[in-house]
């Protein structure tokens, strides 16, 4: 099983043609459509350059969510890391912002990675980021509600388009894909890694974990902390956040998905509700009175 990591730094191009964009299975993604989508920079010494390591997403004009094994190892400081907002192509009119402090859900468990569960965490960012068509909050749902199994969501990330494909230019955003019960999902995974120790394998999908696609219709490293988010009631809601799977574009595995549901209570002990985030500009920002507003990959040297 992988934790889905980081992606490498490559140099955007503009062209002619189809546009190529990450996420297996996907179709491509207006540049207004995902206005919350957020990419997590970490400055390669190697390179020079902040690179793209994970996605996150815009709950709060200073407050973006992603996951926790992205920011890994503890030891790593708010200063280390930089978020890029409002990008539908990597590295185009960078404008970074800093971040102030990381909070890890505190059940995280480092030494058990994003398969030990909550992986989940906030970054609090040093300004706020100004609102545009570009750039504007997704709701989160309360924790009352669940996501039906089926219901037709979308993934986003700059991360590979197969295993050991990774993203080609011009580096765009792309979507896909179906919840899946936590019940096939754990047949599934336990079907890939069979063990005389049933007991352990029938908590492969741990509480706090949601899954949806396929092997055709997934996740793969870079696209890790990245927002899974469905119309609900004519508004767009962030249900997941990108957590770990089998490698990307295998078989029939799903990506598994730390549920925001279940960590919604967590986050709002630190960010504030943020009026008019339901929805974003594409669907008229129209908060909802049922919408609460609102292989892990080395980081680069």
């Amino acid at each position: 099983m992988d934790i889905l990591g980081q992606g490498g730094e490559r140099a955007p191009e503009s062209g002619a043609g189809r546009e190529q964009v990450g996420i297996v299975g996907g179709c491509d993604v207006s540049a207004r459509r995902y206005p919350w989508q957020v990419s997590l920079r970490f400055y390669s010494m190697k390179k020079g350059k902040w690179e793209h390591i994970c996605g996150g997403s815009l709950i709060h004009r200073k407050w973006v969510l992603t996951a926790a094994h992205c920011l890994g190892p503890e030891e790593l400081e708010a200063c280390a890391f930089r978020v890029q907002v409002g990008q539908l192509r990597l590295y185009e009119d960078n404008q970074w912002t800093k971040v102030a402090e990381i909070l890890r859900h505190p059940q995280y468990n480092e030494s058990l990675a994003a398969q030990g569960g909550a992986d989940i965490a906030l970054l609090k960012l040093e300004a706020p980021v100004p609102l545009s068509e570009r750039v504007h909050p997704v709701s989160l749902l309360p924790a009352s509600l669940d996501v039906p199994s089926g219901k037709t969501c979308w993934v986003t990330g700059w991360g590979d388009i197969g295993h050991g494909e990774p993203l080609p230019r011009p580096l765009s955003l792309r979507e896909a894909v179906k919840v899946r019960s936590n019940a096939i999902c754990n047949q599934i995974y336990c079907h890939r890694f069979p063990s005389n120790n049933t007991e352990r394998f029938e908590q492969v999908i741990k509480n706090g974990m949601l899954c949806a696609g396929d092997g055709n219709h997934s996740p793969c490293p870079g696209d890790a902390g990245g927002p899974l988010v469905c119309r609900w009631n004519c508004t767009w809601v962030q249900v997941g956040v990108v957590s770990w799977g089998t490698s990307c574009s295998h078989g029939d595995f799903p990506g598994v998905y730390a549920c925001v549901m279940s960590y919604v209570s967590w986050i709002r002990q630190h960010v504030p509700p943020f009026p008019g985030a339901a929805g974003g500009p594409r669907d008229g920002g129209d908060p909802a009175s049922h919408v609460d507003t609102l292989r892990p990959s080395p980081v680069p040297a």
